[in-house]
């Protein structure tokens, strides 16, 4: 049976010569070198090992990239439980904030700034709305987490926003939220338009934003034709608890925006996948070319120090005080857990597959032996340092499977490394 092809078999294949065709942005580039070095020798490895001598194999090294599809899982799985320790032991509800398609080319053009504005928007809403007597009167806690992308990997930016049932009064008092919905949709769509549009222009008349090709007549007409119509603001009903969003969320926090488990198939200079189009809730194929598919991909990497998740109201960082006083106010436990970070074999248990764990013939755990370097000449070879300083700059600036077992290799590590494993495991056959 043949073997499904991956994201990274489409940028080992056609990437190279997608570099002579158009320019990236260095993060972009960086994105790309990553997900086509992953797991591979060109990023080094090391041994694992049976103390028995029964098993000897190379593991090569993650790149750990954030938009990278291959080793996404367990930076996820840690992701979403650090969440759930911090959300409330109370009702959820979800909201989402999506951007008209009128301003999406203002946001290609205006990555960080438009990104900035959307977020404070849909905060500054929330908060508003549910601070008033009328609806809640307290501060509710707030996750929130950015996605460019729709299914289909079509240009789509909006806000998840998971939201407490519940916040904190003024005067330190837990008060849940009465009813089976967060909020009138009809006021929060017009407060949220409101509020992003002005932000929007402030920015532009500040210079905090440009227009695309210094078309300010343009720009005034997106947001003129954005202003008249009704946008979309979606408010999920009650949920008894938030985890099930949390999980939800957790799988665009890393990984890119698409996985290899929805690849289909590649060939003639075309990739298929799948997506649920969600307009009439059934399962799609899709076939792209690989240059358009690569550059989908890419266009979706975040900006350096592009914070994709943040925490407001409850949720802050530097509200743990409080959280643990609707806590104790609720009867749940006022301590948060702290969550570890799991090793790989640890983490590969949780999923079932001890067999990559252990060694076969003994069940020994298998422990680590010496490093295995980076390819020789990997450097030389990188499209990050291909690629012209010039051509990075002008580029586009805004742009779970286990690990598998792999064949032995010779061993280039250091003989100091080898004889201090040598000397603590014995010989290894």
């Amino acid at each position: 049976m043949a073997r499904k092809p991956t994201i990274q078999d489409v940028f080992v294949q056609y990437f190279d010569e997608l570099t002579k065709q158009r320019r990236f942005s260095l993060p972009q580039l960086k994105a790309a070198e990553a997900i086509r070095s992953c797991r591979t020798e060109a990023l080094g490895g090391h041994e694992q090992l049976c103390p028995h001598g029964h098993l000897h194999r190379v593991q090569y090294h993650s790149c750990r990239h954030r938009s990278c599809p291959q080793c996404a899982e367990r930076a996820r799985a840690q992701w979403m439980e650090q969440e759930r320790e911090r959300l409330l032991p109370c009702d959820h509800f979800h909201a989402i904030f999506t951007v008209p398609h009128e301003l999406v080319p203002l946001w290609h053009y205006n990555r960080r700034a438009f990104v900035s504005a959307l977020f404070d928007a849909s905060r500054d809403t929330l908060l508003q709305l549910l601070k008033q007597e009328r609806h809640l009167g307290a501060t509710p806690g707030i996750m929130m987490a950015l996605h460019t992308w729709g299914r289909a990997l079509n240009a789509h930016p909006h806000i998840h926003c998971l939201v407490s049932g519940g916040g904190l009064t003024g005067g330190g008092e837990w008060r849940p939220l009465k009813g089976n919905f967060l909020l009138p949709a009809a006021v929060v769509k017009r407060v949220f338009r409101g509020k992003l549009l002005s932000r929007l222009r402030d920015d532009l008349d500040s210079g905090r934003m440009k227009a695309p090709r210094g078309d300010m007549p343009k720009v005034d007409y997106w947001l003129r034709t954005a202003a008249r119509k009704e946008w979309n603001v979606r408010l999920q009903g009650r949920y008894s608890h938030g985890r099930g969003v949390a999980a939800y969320l957790s799988r665009y926090v890393r990984g890119g925006p698409i996985s290899n488990t929805r690849i289909a198939g590649m060939g003639d200079g075309r990739v298929q996948f799948r997506y649920h189009d969600h307009r009439d809730g059934r399962p799609k194929l899709r076939s792209v070319a690989v240059e358009r598919f690569m550059e989908q991909i890419l266009w979706h990497v975040p900006e350096p120090g592009q914070h994709t998740v943040r925490h407001v109201g409850l949720y802050a960082h530097t509200c743990r005080n409080k959280r643990m006083t609707c806590r104790e106010q609720m009867g749940a436990p006022t301590q948060e857990a702290q969550c570890a970070r799991p090793d790989w074999q640890a983490y590969l248990k949780t999923l079932g597959h001890t067999e990559s764990t252990c060694c076969p013939s003994c069940g020994t755990r298998l422990v680590r032996g010496f490093t295995v370097p980076p390819r020789r000449g990997h450097d030389q070879n990188s499209i990050v340092k291909r690629t012209p300083p010039q051509e990075r700059r002008d580029g586009v600036q805004q742009g779970v499977e286990p690990d598998p077992p792999l064949p032995s290799a010779t061993s280039s590590a250091r003989d100091g490394e080898k004889r201090f494993f040598l000397a603590q495991c014995g010989p290894v056959n």
